[in-house]
């Protein structure tokens, strides 16, 4: 199988008001443990161990070092972070890279082509190379941040707690723009 590139963010390992109504996420799991547990086994449901996963901030919040490194050893695939405003701990851990503030990646399309994204815990109006078709991917509204045509929200909040592919991201690019989001 060959290898393949993901995204996601907002994971908030460990962050138990990830899970009750004080944050308004209401995420559906009764403790934090098994919130914990669902997400890793959603990741590495789709993960391969040689696919990349680019995390786009907030790791872990709240979570003690020591258990956020159990987590993370429990994840698949070649990990990279950018980083988002809770990533205190989550940047020391051993990502596969080092940790940076937005990154600019090209992937391949299915065609081959080349496809450039930039990639930033936040949401941005305007970003580097957008009128050559670049796609901005960001985290930390958790859903409350409406994407375009060209760009979307690519935390867990927003894709059944998992990381997701480009494709998938494509389909919701294409929801955005139906729904009236422009670039």
């Amino acid at each position: 199988m060959s290898s393949r590139t993901l995204f996601c963010a907002d994971t908030h390992f460990g962050h138990q008001a990830a899970i009750g109504p004080r944050l308004g996420l209401n995420r559906p799991f009764a403790t934090i443990e098994e919130h914990d547990e669902a997400l890793i086994a959603n990741w590495n449901a789709v993960v391969g161990p040689r696919d990349t996963i680019w995390h786009l901030g907030d790791f872990c919040y709240r979570c003690p070092e020591d258990r956020a490194r159990a987590i993370f050893s429990r994840l698949r695939g070649r990990r990279f972070l950018v980083r988002g405003n809770h990533d205190r701990i989550g940047a020391r851990l051993p990502w596969d890279g080092p940790v940076v503030d937005v990154a600019h990646v090209v992937i391949q399309n299915f065609d081959g082509s080349p496809q450039g994204l930039f990639l930033s815990h936040y949401g941005h109006r305007v970003w580097p190379r957008m009128h050559r078709g670049d796609i901005h991917l960001y985290g930390h509204s958790h859903g409350t941040l409406p994407g375009t045509a060209a760009s979307t929200d690519v935390g867990v909040d927003c894709f059944n707690y998992r990381p997701v592919t480009l494709d998938e991201i494509r389909v919701r690019l294409a929801e955005n723009a139906a729904a009236g989001g422009r670039s």
